[in-house]
């Protein structure tokens, strides 16, 4: 008797130091995989850039190509001399130069924006938050069960800290304007002052609109509230996993338009 005590006395241990040991290796195994979160979104934005870089810089080579095209033909019809040849195709040069130069500075940007973003974010949050950068925009998903009250646009007390972290990326990155997008499942919705899912989406957009600014002072004018309803799908409607999906709000964080129309602006003339 007194030796079956014994060893159950040592089984008892050993499973004690086993369990110790799982819940160890369960630490680690945890913070390994938030470390390779990070490096899986700082890899597919630094990708996303490449590619975006690589079409840029074709475009360039089309362009010049046929700007070059266009002034041989200029010069055999008109006998335009070498010399002006020569600056139309080095001002076509320089404007596609700068052209690339400041898609690489909006990259880059987008890249520090996303890094410092999901650095921000908790192991919990990441897990209901997704950011990704897709042709030179940043776009964050949340899941509406993490901001809103079930059926409802109103933001609930959980989505404040997430919010927070967000509003201080679109405070510290001031040239850049913010569109948020709601969007649905397909099953319908009517309540009192809710026709459909068009209503319901648009309101949720709104309510974080409005929370940005009035909670964390977001400029409004920098703000954009918008409601897909169920018609921009991300996955099927056709069962709970996928619907859950398809519920969700899209910050989505764009350079702003008029730098563009500067680029434009800045365009070289063409010769008649």
């Amino acid at each position: 008797m007194t030796l079956f005590a014994g060893v159950l006395v040592m089984s008892g241990c050993a499973s004690k130091k086993d369990l110790e040991n799982c819940r160890l290796e369960n630490k680690d195994l945890t913070s390994n995989l938030q470390t390779t979160k990070e490096q899986l979104a700082a890899s597919n934005a630094r990708a996303t850039s490449l590619e975006e870089q690589l079409r840029q810089s074709q475009n360039a080579y089309q362009l010049l190509q046929q700007s070059l095209d266009k002034s041989l033909s200029n010069a055999s019809q008109n006998n335009v001399s070498i010399e002006k040849l020569v600056d139309q195709i080095n001002e076509s040069n320089q404007y596609i130069r700068h052209l690339v130069e400041v898609k690489s500075k909006s990259d880059s940007l987008n890249m520090v924006l996303t890094n410092n973003l999901t650095r921000s974010l908790t192991k919990d949050e990441l897990r209901e938050v997704d950011v990704q950068v897709l042709k030179g925009v940043v776009y964050i998903s949340l899941a509406d069960n993490m901001l809103y009250k079930s059926g409802s646009y109103e933001i609930n007390d959980r989505a404040a800290e997430t919010l927070s972290k967000i509003a201080k990326i679109i405070t510290d990155y001031k040239d850049y304007d913010v569109l948020v997008e709601g969007n649905t499942d397909n099953v319908p919705i009517s309540r009192e002052n809710i026709r459909n899912n068009w209503d319901l989406s648009c309101l949720r957009a709104s309510s974080v609109v409005q929370y940005l600014q009035t909670r964390y002072g977001v400029d409004p004018k920098r703000l954009t509230a918008g409601g897909r309803g169920e018609y921009n799908p991300i996955a099927t409607n056709n069962n709970e996993v996928g619907k859950q999906r398809n519920r969700r709000t899209q910050i989505i964080i764009t350079p702003k338009l008029d730098q563009f129309m500067d680029l434009i602006d800045k365009a070289p003339e063409a010769e008649e």
